[in-house]
Order: C-alpha cells, then structure tokens, then sequence
C-alpha cells in the first residue's frame, strides 16, 4: 500500500507538467483540490471503519501545540536562505518551535489521551525507523530537486539538457511505476528476512542510484533510469518503514505512530529543500550574466542524498532483528489415546 503511492505519482508528474504549460498554473492548485474532495469522498463511500476502539478524547491541546512547532521548524528550515539564516525572523522561528515542541512534550508525558504516546515513541524499533525515516525523506526528495534543474538548464551551460517541463515529467514518471513494481519483492524480503533487511536493502539501491547519477548525468536516458534506480530503493524503504512501526506498537497507537514517522519523512524532505538551495545558490556559473547552478554544485547534492541514503542504512542496523513467527499449535487428535483404549 505504501508503494503504491509512486502511481499517483507517475500519472501526477507528466499531467502537471501539461497543465502548466497548457494552461495557466492556478489550473495544477484547482485540479488538485478537487481530486482531494474526490478522494473524501471515496474515503467516506469505501473504506471500512476500523473496529478497534481506544476511548478517551480527541487532545485538542497536543493537537494545537504540535501544529505551531511543526510549522515553526519546517517553516524555518525551507524560508531561511530566503530570509537569511541569521535573520531575526529566522531564529525566532526556530526559538519558538523548540520552546513549543518541548512544552508539547512535557504536556504530551502528563496527560491521559495523549495525541502521540512518547513513550511508545522512544522504544528502540520506533525510534530508529523514525530517524531512518528523516534520512531517507532527505535523500529522496534532493534527487526531485536535482533532475528536474537539470533536464531544464540550458545546453550552453555544457551540462543542463534543454528540456521542457514535460519532459521533466515524463523522465520522472517511471520511477513511480518501479515503486509499484518492485512491492512484491519488497514484500517477499519483509516475509523471509524482515522489515529491518528491507529497509537497509532500499538505503543502499538508493545510494547506488545517486553514485550512478554523479557519473551519469549526460543524457536523458541516463536520468530515467537513474531516477529508477532510486525509485526502487524508496519503493523497498516506503514498504518497510510502516511494517516496523505497526510492529513495535500496540494496535490503538498504530495510527499516531505512523502519522507521526509520515512527518518525520516531510522534515527530512524540509531540510532537503534548504541544504540543496543553500548549495545550488553558492556553487553556480555565470551565463548571459545570470548566475546559474554548476555542475559540481549538482555532484555535491547528489554526494549528501548518497550519504543521507548511508546514513539510513547506519540507523536501521540499530533496528532490533525480526523474531522468527512462532510455530502454530498442533490441531487435537480427535482419535482416542493408548492409555484410553487399554
């Protein structure tokens, strides 16, 4: 189910580029809410309602108080090279969201429903897939950054590709196909080895993906399947990170658990965001008098998502091996015993 995400995206990325080079780009924001009222709508129509019921009350209090830091970290991380790191603006952001999230916690520890059980959190298996999580978020979302700017730069630069928006789309469109495409193996590792072995299997297809992309970055065919390869690694992580977590919890944290190693995949894709700009916008080249991203400014992103994928890897060693299901009891004879018949 995780992977198959990658379809959505596959069919999004091409048909967004048409948009907006068809027609105004308003247009992407409109289709988009109204696939997202399409999909509330399906959710209400066909999906069952889970059985397991908790008790207790909506935290409303932990609800507001994990908003307003999260906002205030994300917001800051993606905005500061925009804003300056050093600006005041910047650094009361980050101020806030520290003294928010650590208030949060304390409240989050003393109240009886609490929106996210820390306790739950803190457990060796859960704590080690949400880190692994920020690292593959970063990895992941610097190869979406790096490929579109590529295949858009002009050809005088000797490196970009010339290449329309829709092209962009149509090169990453395959790599949510692989995603689907490579579940059932994910899957199959997950069964025989365990979700900690399919996690480190998709860190290293990831890393291997933007070792190629540093050597192969020429040609647009060399970019689809770069974009595969990486695919496929996420596609092995994205099915493996929700095993571990339902795992190592109790059924009635399973929903707070997973929503919660959801946002640490969005940090890592934050923190992405501001390194990769921090990096394009100091290593660039001179064209026409603009300044543009250079190519070794590219190899260096590329350089970090491979040791953020690494790094991953790193984390999910920690992980707790996979305990061998226990063998099903033997079915009763229903035939009468020796000592019955003597």
């Amino acid at each position: 189910m995780s992977a198959s995400l990658g379809v959505g995206g596959a069919l999004g990325l091409p048909a967004a580029a048409f948009l907006a080079d068809h027609y105004d780009w308003h247009v992407l924001f409109w289709t988009s809410a109204s696939l997202g009222v399409v999909a509330f709508a399906l959710v209400l129509a066909l999906v069952p309602e889970s059985g397991v019921r908790t008790g207790g009350r909506f935290d409303l209090v932990g609800a507001l108080g994990m908003a307003v830091g999260l906002v205030s970290l994300l917001l800051a991380v993606s905005k500061g090279a925009d804003w300056g790191w050093g600006s005041g603006t910047t650094l009361g952001l980050f101020a806030l969201a520290v003294v928010t999230l650590v208030a949060w916690g304390f409240f989050e520890l003393r109240t009886t429903a609490p929106l996210v059980d820390l306790r739950t959190t803190i457990r060796r298996q859960v704590l080690f897939t949400n880190l692994a999580s920020i690292a593959f978020g970063f990895s992941m979302f610097a190869m979406s950054l790096v490929l579109p700017q590529l295949l858009q730069l002009p050809t005088q630069t000797g490196y970009g590709l010339g290449r329309s928006m829709l092209t962009v789309g149509l090169v990453m469109a395959p790599q949510g196909l692989v995603m689907m495409a490579v579940a059932p193996v994910s899957a199959m590792i997950t069964k025989s080895r365990g979700p900690k072995i399919t996690l480190m299997t998709g860190a290293v297809i990831v890393a291997a993906g933007y070792g190629l992309d540093i050597v192969l970055m020429s040609e647009v065919w060399q970019l689809v399947l770069v974009s595969c390869v990486i695919g496929a690694g996420v596609g092995f992580a994205y099915g493996a990170m929700p095993a571990l977590i339902m795992g190592a919890v109790p059924p009635s944290e399973t929903a707070a658990a997973n929503s919660l190693n959801t946002l640490m995949r969005s940090i890592g894709t934050s923190v992405a965001s501001a390194v990769t700009g921090v990096i394009l916008a100091q290593m660039t080249i001179s064209l026409g008098g603009h300044p543009l991203p250079s190519e070794n400014g590219f190899k260096v992103v590329m350089a970090i998502g491979a040791s953020a994928a690494i790094l991953a890897f790193v984390l999910a060693s920690f992980l707790p091996r996979a305990r061998p299901a226990a063998p099903a009891p033997a079915p009763a004879s229903t035939e009468p015993s020796a000592e019955t018949v003597g």
